[in-house]
């Protein structure tokens, strides 16, 4: 058995040093075994690498596979372009907790091995899009979430949710976080949101240090649209946040909407991946006792 992927793009994060030595031992491997080989832009410049490698927009269109060796904030970066090639993406943990990127430096060319001869999961992941509805419209794109935030000042926002047209509630509290499953061990983990199955076709709302001690998050179905209005009464302008990149100002009285891409993400895992071991070794959950036969 063997897979399809013969064009292999490989993204480092270029400004993380200790990358850099995986990157060319897995690359060299790669180029022995007579798979075509062609890296990002940054991380080709990242090792001085002449000829330079290829924007990323265009890697995910001539390539196979996407190898990402960081962490999880690596493969956000390469996973809007990828999902809308079609192209899987693969990572390789070189960052903190890697709920993403799953295979350990060390046995990555083992690993990478089995996936191109056809040994792997390939998991479907959804995206969110922000439409903003400013003097110039346009779309952002996450995987993981999607963040109200104040603006340069800490002040106390207050907005209206509205779902498929419904009003739901108006809040005053330091933001919103929007989450997909695969967002939901990130940042709305930390703000008290609960951890959603990736196969959960469903999107979690978590307020952020609301003013009201009865707000809590609330889940809600992946294809319902979220309209956010920042209103009249907020101290200040707002910012959105789209997998922490980008800071966009959302202005008092403007409303942005939330809602599933139609493209999603091909997240490719080795065949040993499993969810739930992962949670618990990235969260210190207890494991089970060896001699619980239960």
């Amino acid at each position: 058995m063997s897979s399809n992927f013969k064009r292999i793009g490989l993204v480092g994060r270029y400004r993380q040093n200790s990358m850099a030595p995986t990157l060319s031992l897995l690359e060299d491997w790669l180029n022995k075994n007579h798979y075509k080989v062609s890296l990002e832009q940054h991380t080709a410049e990242s090792l001085n690498r002449h000829p330079a490698g290829i924007p990323l927009d265009e890697l995910c269109q001539t390539t196979d596979l996407i190898i990402v060796l960081g962490g999880d904030g690596s493969l956000l970066g390469v996973a809007r372009a990828a999902a809308d090639h079609h192209v899987p993406v693969l990572g390789i943990n070189h960052g903190r907790l890697g709920f993403l990127t799953d295979i350990h430096p060390k046995t990555c060319i083992v690993e990478v091995e089995k996936v191109l001869a056809g040994e792997y999961i390939e998991e479907k992941r959804f995206l969110l899009e922000a439409l903003f509805h400013l003097q110039t419209p346009h779309t952002e794109t996450a995987l993981n979430d999607i963040v109200l935030m104040p603006g340069p000042l800490p002040h106390m926002i207050e907005f209206e949710i509205y779902i498929d047209d419904e009003f739901v509630c108006r809040q005053r509290a330091d933001g919103l976080i929007t989450a997909t499953p695969t967002g939901s061990t990130a940042y709305a983990l930390s703000g008290g949101g609960p951890i959603l199955s990736p196969h959960l076709d469903a999107i979690v709302l978590v307020p952020m240090f609301p003013h009201t001690l009865s707000s809590r998050p609330i889940v809600i179905n992946s294809h319902q649209k979220i309209k956010i209005l920042l209103t009249e009464y907020s101290e200040n302008n707002a910012r959105v946040s789209c997998d922490g990149h980008e800071r966009i100002p959302l202005p008092v009285g403007a409303s942005l909407t939330l809602q599933r891409k139609k493209k999603e993400l091909r997240l490719i895992h080795p065949q040993s991946y499993r969810y739930f071991e992962t949670l618990r070794n990235k969260l210190g959950w207890a494991h089970k006792p060896a001699n619980d036969l239960g």
